[in-house]
């Protein structure tokens, strides 16, 4: 039976995305199951690598001149063929997360952004919408990180949940 980790509801009231702990939390239990990302459209070649391991704080201003603050782990994925070998197992993803925060540090509900290139074309941001369990595979469908105003999603935010309200 497949089964889904959802993520939270943004504020917008539409689907979030997952963070890094919820991430880490559903692979723990599926360690021996091969993990594949999906982005646009298509499954990372199996013998993807995780080429880099970032975390972030960030303080930034919007575009309405409020300040901004958060925690973000990047993760870089090199989707490329190199060798005969399925997707890499969800364990050995742990143990590279794991090895990571040894020496960096994230803060497990830091914002997971996933940095994809193929090594020909440029890296593209994305972000987790969840985690699927598929029989043996692991799946995390990525998509892509859009740009947003800050100010609008906030004034969006009361609209969107009451037209769902009586």
């Amino acid at each position: 039976m497949d089964t889904l980790a959802n993520p939270p509801v943004a504020e917008n009231g539409k689907a979030g995305e997952i963070s890094t702990a919820t991430l880490l939390e559903t692979l723990g239990a599926h360690q021996d199951k091969a993990l594949v990302f999906n982005y646009d459209g298509q499954d990372v070649k199996p013998s993807y690598h995780v080429t880099e391991v970032k975390s972030g704080s960030f303080n930034a201003l919007d575009c309405g001149a409020n300040p901004e603050s958060w925690s973000e782990t990047f993760v870089q994925l090199w989707d490329i063929v190199e060798e005969n070998r399925g997707h890499m197992p969800a364990g050995k993803f742990l143990a590279i997360m794991r090895k990571v925060s040894e020496s960096v540090p994230f803060a497990p509900d830091a914002k997971l952004t996933f940095e994809v290139s193929d090594g020909v074309r440029p890296m593209q941001l994305y972000k987790a919408d969840g985690v699927r369990i598929e029989g043996n595979v692991v799946r995390v469908p990525l998509s892509a990180r859009p740009s947003s105003c800050k100010p609008r999603d906030r004034w969006l935010a009361p609209a969107a949940s009451a037209c769902c309200t009586k």
